[in-house]
């Protein structure tokens, strides 16, 4: 390159790391990541996300200590959606919803239809070494399934549902978010951290690279 890379390029790189599955060359990446003392709790993320997709569970967990001792905080996923004027959030895991038993309800409707037509959880985006099912019921508690999903319960058939996420939509969650604007007839679009994604027919505008 004829300019020195930076964090930015680095962290492309890793990110393609984890799209193609490549563990070794996302090793020698992150050397130079975390040789620059990088403050970007996204970074650490993705970088614990290939070691726990390639089942390397205590480098992932070296790479979370590394957070802690350098003060690298995480923040937790939240997702928004505004529905008849009222906005309404949604955190990873969420407990206190007055819809929450119509969303889960929901949310096991839909997995058995997916399951039905072939679909697989992708339990790499699971950070921890748990059971499969722990796993599988981890991943259908992310904040954008969630909002998602009340959208969907609470607005009109055809209606756009937007949604808007603090962190980037992991891959299980973007699979599923296909699933539902082909099988539900929804446009869906949801802006992440990094992008907008604009779903429409089982379809991404991002072509699934983000």
């Amino acid at each position: 390159m004829p300019v020195e890379p930076d964090v930015s390029v680095w962290g492309a790189l890793l990110g393609a790391c984890r799209i193609h599955g490549n563990t070794e060359l996302a090793k020698r990446i992150a050397e130079h990541l975390l040789g620059m003392e990088v403050q970007i709790a996204g970074i650490y993320v993705l970088l614990s996300n290939i070691y726990a997709a390639a089942g390397q569970w205590d480098d992932a967990a070296k790479v979370r200590k590394l957070m802690k001792d350098r003060g690298v905080m995480k923040q937790p996923g939240y997702s928004w959606i505004e529905v008849k004027t009222i906005m309404h959030a949604f955190v990873a895991g969420e407990t206190s919803h007055p819809q929450l038993k119509e969303i889960h309800e929901f949310l096991e409707s839909l997995s058995r239809k997916m399951k039905a037509a072939g679909y697989v959880p992708n339990k790499n985006f699971v950070l921890q070494d748990v059971e499969d099912d722990e796993k599988e019921l981890s991943l259908s508690h992310h904040s954008e399934k969630l909002a998602i999903a009340f959208g969907i319960i609470n607005t009109n058939p055809g209606t756009t549902i937007r949604v808007a996420k603090n962190l980037r939509v992991c891959g299980d969650c973007h699979t599923v978010i296909k699933f539902i604007s082909l099988n539900f007839t929804r446009k869906i679009v949801v802006r992440d951290a990094n992008r907008f994604h604009h779903f429409k027919d089982g379809r991404c505008s991002c072509g699934d690279y983000w």
